[in-house]
C-alpha cells in the first residue's frame, strides 16, 4: 500500500525532492504550489526554459507520478488524509500552519549555504525561534543571490536528498534523527 505524502512547494527544494520520491515508487504524492515558473527558477529548480509561465505543481505532475494542485495551502483541512506532510517552502505562514498540525510533518529549509531538516518531534519550546522572522516568501538561494548561475548555492539539493533519506527511513520504521543542520 502506498504511503500518502503531501509536499508543500515545488520550488528549489520540492522540485528536486519530488522526482526522487516518485522514482522510488512507494508513495502517493500530492504537491501544492500556486507559483508559476519564472526565468530565474531555471538555474536552480528542476524546470526547463520551455516551461516558463506554467504552474510548478502542474509541471511536476506531468513528469513525476504525483497529483499537482496549483494552489496555496491555507487551512489545516488541506493537510488531512496524508501519512506525512513535507514543507518545502520558505514561507512562515505555511510553516506556522504545519507546526500547529497534530500529525507527522517534516520541514525542509535551505538558504544560501545553509540547510535544515526539522521534524514534528522537535520540542515545542523551539517553535518560537524556528518560526521567527519576517513574513513573506524567500528564495532558498539567500537574499544576496544575484540571479546568475555563477552565484548559485546548492544546499537545496542537499536538503532534498536528506529529506528523501529521512522519509525512506521514517516509513521503514528505522531510527531517524529529529533535526539536521548543515552549514558550508
Amino acid at each position: 500500500m502506498s504511503k500518502k505524502l503531501l509536499i508543500i512547494g515545488a520550488g528549489g527544494i520540492g522540485s528536486n525532492l519530488i522526482p526522487i520520491l516518485s522514482r522510488i515508487g512507494l508513495y502517493d504524492i500530492t504537491v501544492y504550489d500556486p507559483d508559476i515558473i519564472e526565468e530565474k527558477n531555471i538555474t536552480y529548480q528542476n524546470f526547463k526554459v520551455g516551461e516558463i509561465g506554467m504552474k510548478k505543481a502542474n509541471v511536476m505532475a506531468k513528469y513525476a507520478k504525483v497529483k499537482g494542485e496549483p494552489f496555496a495551502v491555507l487551512t489545516k483541512g488541506q493537510l488531512k488524509g496524508y501519512d506525512l506532510v513535507v514543507c518545502c517552502v520558505d514561507n512562515l505562514a505555511a510553516r506556522r500552519l504545519l507546526y500547529e498540525y497534530d500529525k507527522p510533518w517534516l520541514d525542509l529549509r535551505a538558504e544560501g549555504r545553509n540547510c535544515v531538516l526539522i521534524t514534528y518531534d522537535t520540542p515545542v519550546e523551539m517553535y518560537d525561534e524556528l518560526l521567527s522572522g519576517p513574513d513573506g516568501n524567500f528564495s532558498c538561494q539567500g537574499e544576496d543571490w544575484n540571479g546568475k548561475a555563477k552565484g548559485i548555492n546548492c544546499m537545496h539539493y542537499v536538503v532534498a536528498g536528506l529529506g528523501a533519506q529521512w522519509i525512506q527511513r521514517w516509513f521503514s520504521k528505522d531510527h531517524v534523527d529529529n533535526n539536521w543542520v548543515m552549514n558550508f
